[in-house]
C-alpha cells in the first residue's frame, strides 16, 4: 500500500507561483508512474501531469504546458509540480496520484493510488 501526501497549496493572485509537492509513503524497488489531477467546484476531475517510472518521460494537459513542471526526486520517493503563471481558472483541489503502469497516464482509471488533494486558489 501507498500512501500519498500532498503539501504546498494555498491562495494566490493570478500571474502568482506555487510549489506543489507529494510524498510517497512506501519505498519500493518499484518506480511508480505519478502524477497530478485536479478537480474545481461543479467540474469534472481533469488530468494535469505526469512523469512515468520507468524512463522520466513528462506529460501535461495544454491548458497548463509551459505554465507547470513536473519532477521527481528519487532520494525523496516524492514529486513536485511547479505552477508558474497561475491563472484563476487553475483553481481546483489537486490530487497527487501513482500507478503501477506507464501506459495511459493521461486516464485518472489506471492510478492505484490517491491523495487526500491539496486546494489551489488563484484570485483575479
Amino acid at each position: 500500500q501507498v500512501q500519498l501526501v500532498e503539501s504546498g497549496g494555498g491562495l494566490v493572485q493570478a500571474g502568482g507561483s506555487l510549489r506543489l509537492s507529494c510524498a510517497a509513503s512506501a519505498r519500493t524497488s518499484r518506480r511508480y508512474a505519478m502524477g497530478w489531477f485536479r478537480q474545481a467546484p461543479g467540474k469534472e476531475r481533469e488530468f494535469v501531469s505526469a512523469i512515468s517510472g520507468s524512463s522520466d518521460t513528462t506529460y501535461y494537459a495544454d491548458s497548463v504546458k509551459g505554465r507547470f513542471t513536473i519532477s521527481r526526486d528519487n532520494a525523496k520517493n516524492s514529486i513536485s509540480l511547479q505552477t508558474n503563471s497561475l491563472k484563476p481558472e487553475d483553481t481546483a483541489v489537486y490530487y497527487c496520484v501513482a500507478a503501477k503502469s506507464d501506459y495511459g497516464l493521461r486516464d485518472a482509471s489506471v492510478y492505484d493510488y490517491w491523495g487526500q488533494g491539496t486546494q489551489v486558489t488563484v484570485s483575479s
